[in-house]
């Protein structure tokens, strides 16, 4: 709406969290940007989901300028990077040879000189139960050191997840926070929120990368 600070988030399934199943194009699913959104809501903001199930890299910037671009964004958040590393956990196409680096840096690239958003990166994650995605754990910190890297480089702000969500895990039990391993459940959710809300004040200067060596996640 107009006089609003409109909030964009791109990203998969986690951000997608079945908005896109709703049949409304307003809807923000069932995940941290409805929270974020609840939380935020008497702010004067306007929380647009983005997010599409099982989108790549290379998928967000074939549809940055439909999603993003032309809307015009105040603050566009991106979650992303989990596919890419299946598919070198499934295809054995390493980060390297689907140009990860090349096209991460250009989305946010894109980003940054089309729009005047400010952009909040937030890395990918995993769990480590099942036992299975143990194995991915290398992979995924390969694409959370690229993205943060990429994010400095273009004046982004960067949040990592994984060792946060980790650690929650380890705390309360995997099956509190996800329920399969990859996917969040409410609880997943709400500390993904309190992450980026923790990050998010109209104050904060771009080109800084915030580093969350502690969790901020209740009990």
């Amino acid at each position: 709406m107009e006089g609003q600070t409109k909030l964009l988030f791109l990203g998969d399934s986690i951000t997608d969290a079945d908005h896109n199943l709703d049949g409304d194009p307003d809807s923000l699913g069932d995940g941290y940007v409805r929270i974020i959104a609840e939380r935020i809501k008497d702010r004067g903001v306007c929380v647009v989901n983005k997010g599409h199930d099982g989108f790549t890299v290379p998928a967000l910037l074939r549809m940055l300028d439909a999603d993003c671009i032309s809307a015009a964004p105040d603050v566009v958040t991106v979650l992303i990077g989990c596919n890419d590393a299946g598919i070198e956990m499934h295809t054995k196409r390493t980060l390297k040879q689907q140009k990860f680096e090349e096209n991460y840096g250009r989305l946010i690239r894109r980003i940054r000189t089309e729009t005047a958003a400010r952009i909040l990166c937030m890395g990918p994650f995993i769990f480590a139960e099942p036992a299975r995605y143990r194995r991915w754990f290398p992979v995924i910190e390969e694409a959370e050191a690229i993205e943060r890297k990429m994010a400095l480089r273009y004046g982004a702000e960067f949040l990592p997840l994984h060792n946060v969500l980790n650690r929650a895990a380890d705390a309360e039990g995997t099956g509190e926070i996800t329920v399969d391993g990859i996917h969040l459940n409410r609880r997943g959710a709400r500390i993904v929120a309190e992450e980026w809300l923790a990050l998010y004040k109209p104050s904060f200067p771009v080109g800084i990368i915030k580093e969350k060596h502690k969790g901020r996640y209740d009990p």
